[in-house]
């Protein structure tokens, strides 16, 4: 009898969903074409603890794969952001023995006919060291020949690995190590924050200081803008980023501080009233910056030089200020397209938000400072993990220059960077000592995902499961296709962010602009959940029994999402919003044209950019510095000016030429 069932499951196995499954044979390549929503499944007859490797090569087709155990259940699934061209990289691990599987389907519906290729390219066992177990992390990420990274684990002042992988110049074939300097993009935040903690310990400024004692040329906004409110993104500023590349510039410009200082103090305009929002701006951690550097007599380099790095003998670290300044064994960045390697230059010559030079080995001796306390003390480091407060009394997350949580049940603090390729995230368990930094120079490389897969491996005897959701696993129901298209329409995130939620087939997807629609899964009448957004949206209406809004649930966030009014584009005369538009603010212009029945900004520097009318008089943009575009118009309603959102910045204002 007991026979007679494996050799059921056996067959079972080998048939994944009624389809034939093909078996996958150890460096035998297979080609394969893919038409729109097929699926195809290939097969592992594996030994218990057993790792294996697997890439799929796309060719024109963009392509998601999923692994499943010896009962089918999904494991992992796996698509890089390398689109319809380039490799996907697949790991997946035994736990028994039998047989398992992997699905490989079009991302979506709407995705072309293409082929790609699949190969087996290493089975071993299961790693057993913590040593080995980041090795076999790490080749289902960076490929041979590849940009790579340097991951480093301490605990206290030992280091516990050290190690790099992939290429920190591919040009010359120079590899990653643990020498090798990166640039931590907004990893840097906690330093500068650290700086403005250690001047308030010394009596030379407070937290609570209008920031106009020490920067008086920044206009007055009419509101008190403190220290504090720079420090926890609370200030109401708009982005400096996103201000430069609506201005026009490109962000692999030269970029110096005088420039960002210069483009700040001809803002007239707040995003929000400061203490009011939590609105992620590098804007205030350049002025924390500069309040360092006018309040020492020093540049912000030369003091953190001398005050941090230098006492704590972090001897490969730097804040880069100077573009044209030689650093020895550095890493430069890079991302791929269609499988080919491509320099992603920086040429940042600004500090304070950004432009951190350092070595994993050099943060391990910053995150024991937190306990060692050889620069600071007791009080600076309680400020540093002081979480910011809203006006309306809600506590954050974010503290100086850090975020506190808890994984797993251990509390930690962490902060991630991205600029350019470079690709950042330090991660620093208090209570236990231990302290994880990953730092890439490859775009499409996640460091906050492998950061806790390697805590995983390192606190695994402190770390707690979380609480499963009365298995939450529902299944999909069947919803009438008539209280579905009630749910149909336009949505908006927040100013400038808009998706689209629609009917294919009998069934609702959800789309954002420039992205392919994501199947909704009914859980509920009003509830469904889409996997790739890693959340719950959920529907309500009004007190007219009218669907007005979803709420979005997504990592633990909740966001709003008002439902915008029906609107049809053949309503509006697209030529009554031509014209020139210049910014004061920005001191630059856009021409809006109409080039047969699109509408255009082109702008001297940027690529001409499409809007598309979402309701009348607002428009969203291809660009992601534009966003959303709400033309202003006077009594007689003939359009006067228009107002520029962009996620960091709001109402950017630009006057209509006569």
């Amino acid at each position: 009898m007991n026979r007679l069932l494996v050799v059921i499951f056996l067959m079972s196995s080998q048939m994944v969903f009624g389809q034939a499954a093909q078996p996958l044979a150890l460096k035998k390549k297979l080609q394969r074409e893919i038409n729109p929503g097929g699926k195809d499944v290939y097969t592992l007859k594996l030994k218990a603890n057993q790792f294996n490797l697997v890439m799929v090569i796309q060719d024109g087709v963009d392509l998601q794969i999923k692994t499943m155990d010896r009962t089918g259940k999904e494991l992992e699934t796996f698509d890089s952001p390398n689109g319809r061209q380039g490799p996907e990289m697949v790991t997946l691990t035994s736990t028994l023995g039998g047989i398992y599987s992997i699905e490989v389907t079009p991302l979506s519906s709407e995705e072309p006919a293409g082929k790609y290729t699949i190969e087996l390219l290493n089975s071993e066992p299961k790693a057993t060291t913590p040593e080995k177990m980041i090795d076999q992390l790490i080749a289902g990420i960076i490929l041979p020949g590849y940009p790579g990274a340097t991951i480093a684990v301490g605990k206290g002042s030992e280091i516990l690995f050290s190690k790099g992988y992939g290429l920190a110049e591919p040009e010359y074939n120079i590899a990653n190590t643990p020498k090798t300097v990166f640039h931590i993009a907004s990893v840097s935040k906690q330093f500068t924050a650290f700086s403005i903690a250690m001047l308030v310990d010394q009596n030379k400024i407070s937290l609570d200081d209008d920031i106009h004692k020490y920067l008086p040329e920044l206009h007055d906004f009419g509101q008190t803008i403190t220290i504090r409110h720079l420090i926890h993104h609370t200030s109401g500023l708009r982005d400096q980023w996103n201000l430069l590349a609506l201005a026009g510039w490109r962000l692999d410009d030269v970029i110096t501080r005088n420039q960002v200082l210069r483009l700040i103090s001809h803002q007239t305009e707040l995003n929000d009233k400061p203490g009011d929002e939590f609105n992620y701006c590098n804007t205030g951690y350049t002025l924390a910056a500069e309040i360092v550097s006018r309040v020492t007599g020093k540049s912000f380099a030369d003091w953190t030089a001398e005050n941090i790095f230098k006492p704590l003998e972090m001897a490969n670290t730097l804040f880069y200020d100077d573009h044209e300044k030689i650093v020895a064994n550095r890493a430069y960045s890079f991302q791929v397209t269609n499988s080919e390697i491509k320099k992603s230059v920086l040429s940042y010559a600004n500090a304070g938000a950004t432009s951190l030079f350092t070595t994993a080995e050099d943060l391990l001796k910053w995150s024991d400072n937190f306990l060692t306390m050889k620069v600071g003390n007791a009080k600076v480091m309680k400020m540093m993990e002081e979480r910011g407060i809203l006006n309306k009394g809600d506590t954050l997350s974010y503290a100086f220059g850090q975020d506190g949580g808890f994984y797993k049940g251990v509390m930690a603090f962490a902060h991630g960077g991205s600029d350019a390729g470079y690709r950042s995230f330090l991660i620093r368990f208090p209570e236990q000592k231990i302290s994880i930094a990953v730092l890439s120079n490859l775009g499409s490389f996640d460091p906050g995902r492998l950061a806790y897969k390697i805590a995983d491996i390192y606190l695994k005897g402190s770390l707690k499961e979380e609480p499963k959701k009365e298995e939450v696993a529902k299944p999909n129901v069947q919803v009438n296709p008539e209280i579905l298209k009630t749910y149909c329409g336009q949505y908006e995130l927040q100013p400038g962010f808009v998706v689209t939620v629609r009917m294919e087939g009998e069934n609702l997807v959800v789309q954002l602009v420039g992205q392919p629609p994501f199947p909704m899964n009914a859980k509920s009448e009003t509830e469904f959940e889409v996997s790739q957004f890693d959340g719950q949206m959920a529907f309500t209406k009004n007190t007219n029994n009218e669907v007005n809004e979803f709420v979005l649930t997504t990592g633990g966030n909740v966001m709003k999402a008002p439902r915008l009014k029906e609107f049809d584009p053949k309503s509006i005369t697209l030529s009554d919003y031509t014209g020139v538009f210049y910014s004061p603010e920005l001191e630059t212009r856009y021409t809006v044209v109409l080039e047969g029945d699109k509408l255009k900004a082109t702008h001297i520097r940027n690529e001409p950019c499409e809007i598309h009318p979402v309701a009348d008089g607002i428009f969203n943009a291809d660009a992601w510095y534009m966003g959303r575009i709400e033309f202003i118009k006077n009594p007689q309603g003939v359009v006067t000016g228009m107002k520029v959102s962009s996620g960091r910045v709001k109402n950017v204002k630009f006057d209509k030429f006569k």
